[in-house]
């Protein structure tokens, strides 16, 4: 599938202003600051689920691994979740939102993108943040095996690819509501973003993570004896020069997956293009001390679809989000949207 082409994102844009009482946020005192609150996130314990995995083929001969926890909801939309980078299906935010979801009677799919189920992919190629065509492959799996109104949850950049997929899947009329939570919405800038001061470290970690996960795949696939995908990866080049995210989307996601380079992934695959074609009502969390993407990165009013609604929480970190006396204040938002858009 392909889209419109994005024109650069205006760094001089004005940044959006917090909405401070919309959706009823008050950080806990012992979370100052968008780096803990992010932080905490990720460190949160998280619940127990007794969840169904379920392989899905794709056309290219690889798998992508979902995980389903049913509620008994036939009469309820089905609710699809999309994790971030470097992230899974067992990531806190996605296990707290499917429980969340479960206890108010909603089947829900946490869906892992290529090579993130805990079992490398098949193919050489991996994840990115414009993988919609694999999105829409799931979906139709699933939609298959049992027809029904869907609702969509994306979280960072999952919920790039998740606005870049509300603009062109071939499902609109089965869709009935949308979140999209700490959307990078603007790639380059957000990159830019992770080369300086504290973000610097964000961009290492992700870096890490990436490159250590081709490292193990290449390895893998040479013991499968899989010659051409093990071609693919070395004709990369090592990886061990990569100094930022930036140079590793340039080496090694935009060949692997047909961009002319980091540039010209960043300009196809942004999110931002795609807000104003959002074809369902659809709630955009975002959070202005989020570390990892700047103000400027986000569309302006005028961009966005008016089934847009738009949250700018003071703070709130990086898909943190929690309340004082209320940990789950981000899973309990999402669930209200959700549930206000079935009766309009």
């Amino acid at each position: 599938m392909t889209g419109p082409v994005a024109k650069p994102a205006e760094a001089a844009s004005p940044a959006p202003e917090p909405t401070p009482s919309l959706a009823a946020l008050s950080a806990p005192w012992w979370l100052p600051g968008g780096h803990l609150q992010t932080i905490w996130r990720k460190l949160a314990t998280a619940p127990t689920l007794i969840r169904q995995r379920q392989r899905i083929e794709l056309a290219d001969g690889d798998f992508i691994d979902v995980d389903r926890l049913p509620a008994g909801g036939d009469n309820k939309p089905l609710v699809f979740l999309l994790h971030g980078l470097a992230g899974c299906s067992a990531s806190p935010y996605i296990l707290a939102m499917q429980h969340t979801l479960h206890s108010a009677g909603y089947d829900s799919v946490a869906m892992n993108l290529r090579g993130c189920s805990g079992e490398h992919n098949r193919l050489a190629v991996a994840y990115h943040s414009g993988c919609s065509d694999d999105v829409e492959q799931v979906i139709a799996a699933l939609m298959a095996a049992q027809p029904r109104p869907l609702v969509v949850i994306g979280y960072s950049l999952g919920a790039n690819v998740l606005i870049k997929w509300l603009s062109e899947t071939g499902f609109k009329p089965q869709l009935r509501a949308a979140v999209s939570v700490s959307n990078p919405f603007s790639l380059d800038l957000c990159c830019a973003q992770m080369k300086t001061g504290m973000a610097y470290w964000y961009g290492r970690y992700f870096l890490r993570r990436l490159r250590t996960d081709l490292q193990n795949k290449h390895a893998d696939l040479a013991r499968q004896g899989v010659d051409d995908e093990v071609q693919r990866i070395q004709q990369l080049g090592p990886l061990d020069g990569l100094q930022t995210l930036w140079d590793f989307d340039d080496a090694v996601t935009a060949p692997l997956h047909g961009f002319a380079g980091a540039e010209d992934y960043y300009l196809r695959c942004s999110s931002r293009q795609f807000i104003a074609d959002t074809p369902v009502p659809t709630l955009v969390v975002h959070s202005h001390n989020d570390p990892i993407i700047p103000p400027q990165s986000l569309p302006r009013a005028d961009e966005m679809s008016s089934l847009v609604s738009c949250e700018i929480l003071p703070f709130g970190g990086h898909v943190g989000f929690t309340s004082k006396g209320q940990n789950d204040w981000l899973e309990r938002r999402i669930l209200r949207f959700i549930e206000q858009s079935q009766l309009s």
